[in-house]
């Protein structure tokens, strides 16, 4: 039988989560930032804004190849990536198959990013700085 959002909800409330929901859209908090999660079948797109890309020598350079490396080591379910000028990680699973473990799995690689990475990114960024900031 195909997932729903409600199967989502479901899994959110067995993993601990805590979250607002409006329709098929979840807000999830996480630490210093909340990932956005839309049930579209067929996928479960998961999204949480980082902060502003640097602009310019001589962050840019740095920071880019370590977002590459980050997608390449850490990350198995979800991704960095740039959407306009704005650093985001999201990834996207399949709702009709979709278990809690996966759900978990795609969950703890954004725990992870927002706990370890970003304050590197920051760093890496300067001035300008990535920060984890609310999910759209």
């Amino acid at each position: 039988m195909p997932r729903t959002a409600e199967d989502v909800e479901t899994y959110l409330l067995s993993l601990d989560r805590r979250f607002d929901r409006n329709g098929s859209t979840f807000l999830i908090q996480a630490t210093g930032a909340m990932i956005a999660l839309l049930v579209t079948p067929p996928i479960v797109a998961l999204r949480v804004t980082i902060g502003s890309a640097p602009k310019g020598d001589p962050h840019e350079a740095p920071f880019f190849r370590k977002l590459l490396e980050l997608n390449a080591s850490d990350l198995m379910h979800v991704f960095y990536g740039i959407d306009g000028d704005t650093v985001i990680l999201s990834g996207a699973l399949e709702l009709e198959n979709l278990d809690v473990n996966e759900l978990e799995a795609a969950l703890s690689d954004i725990d992870l990013a927002l706990a370890r990475h970003v304050p590197t990114l920051h760093d890496l960024a300067g001035a300008a700085g990535a920060h984890a900031g609310h999910g759209a």
